[in-house]
């Protein structure tokens, strides 16, 4: 079990201890449930309520905290404690899964396949023809990888992921298990004989390097040229996005949420969870998608909306409280 001092974690965050313990600290908890020997963390005001019944020795801490550490107790003041957080969380991390041997021998991979220096493929892998896997990268059991796909540096695809033919995937990656990238998009015509007429998807997709995509997320590949997600994008588990959609970088996608074909999203734009996107529309720099809503017209940059259909979220929240009046009223 990893166990530190409060001061060597603090030569890790660079913050002022405030405070004094002598207690090797274990792990990291939330402040309800830590215990003597863990350290927690309070990145809001509202949260410092907590700190007098929480049994943890140690606490990381926004610099302007307004309470003490107490007794037996020590606060590690930092200018953002909910980065410091994900530094004290890889202290304490567990390695990931052992890779007994790099190669295992049930992996299937083609004799045109490029396999880089130091690359693990797990069991029951398959790498088809004319793939390019760089050096570091890893492979869980039970990944698809298709023809002629080049996947990065020192990216970790998790075991039931299947990445189709001819997508690319950049460096310091991480695909969650049974993410697809690549499937068809979704394109039928109606054809008075044959029904419904399957559009072939003939494009592919692209993603940049720093990207991570949650388990259970489709990328579907374009109809004509490429999906293409920018670097350092975070998608969430149970998102689908659609063919030819087009994501800026460090776009953020939570839970459930979804773009129709050809969507185009700007640098930096923050879609909610459970939030839907109209096709063929465009999203500015910075805007911001609430929960649950749905778009189905252009964004301006900046913006935040709210609703369903979207609006802007001020005048979403005045016609809330409106609502929230008249029903009121109606019930005197």
């Amino acid at each position: 079990m990893k166990q530190f001092t409060i001061e060597e974690i603090n030569e890790v965050l660079k913050g002022t201890i405030v405070g004094s313990i002598t207690t090797k600290i274990t792990a990291p908890e939330q402040l309800e449930v830590a215990n003597e020997t863990e350290i927690s963390f309070i990145g809001n005001k509202k949260y410092e309520k907590f700190w007098a019944t929480s049994k943890a020795c140690v606490a990381v801490v926004n610099e302007d905290i307004s309470i003490e550490p107490g007794e037996n107790r020590a606060f590690i003041k930092v200018k953002n404690a909910d980065l410091a957080m994900s530094q004290v969380l890889t202290l304490f991390a567990p390695p990931p899964p052992v890779f007994k041997t790099n190669i295992h021998s049930t992996a299937t991979i083609d004799e045109t396949a490029k396999i880089g220096n130091n690359v693990k493929i797990g069991a029951n892998c398959y790498v088809g023809p004319n793939v390019t896997i760089e050096e570091n990268t890893a492979l869980y059991p039970n990944v698809t990888i298709l023809d002629e796909c080049t996947i990065g540096k020192n990216t970790t695809i998790w075991s039931g992921a299947v990445v189709r033919e001819r997508c690319h995937i950049g460096n310091d990656c991480i695909i969650h298990p049974n993410a697809t990238i690549g499937a068809d998009g979704f394109g039928f015509r109606p054809d008075p004989e044959k029904g419904l007429v399957k559009i072939p998807q003939i494009g592919n997709v692209i993603i940049g390097n720093n990207v991570e995509i949650g388990a259970n997320s489709s990328v579907d590949r374009g109809k004509f040229s490429s999906t293409i997600l920018g670097d350092g994008c975070k998608i969430d588990n149970l998102v689908q996005i659609g063919h030819n959609s087009k994501l800026g970088m460090f776009c953020i996608m939570a839970g459930n949420s979804g773009l129709a074909g050809s969507v185009t999203l700007g640098n930096g734009v923050i879609i909610g969870g459970s939030a839907s996107i109209k096709d063929h529309t465009t999203i500015g720099d910075g805007a911001i998608i609430g929960a649950g809503s749905g778009v189905a017209a252009d964004v301006e940059a900046g913006k935040t909306m709210l609703g369903y259909p979207a609006i802007d979220a001020k005048d979403a929240l005045r016609q809330w409280a409106i609502l929230k009046r008249m029903v009121n009223d109606s019930k005197k």
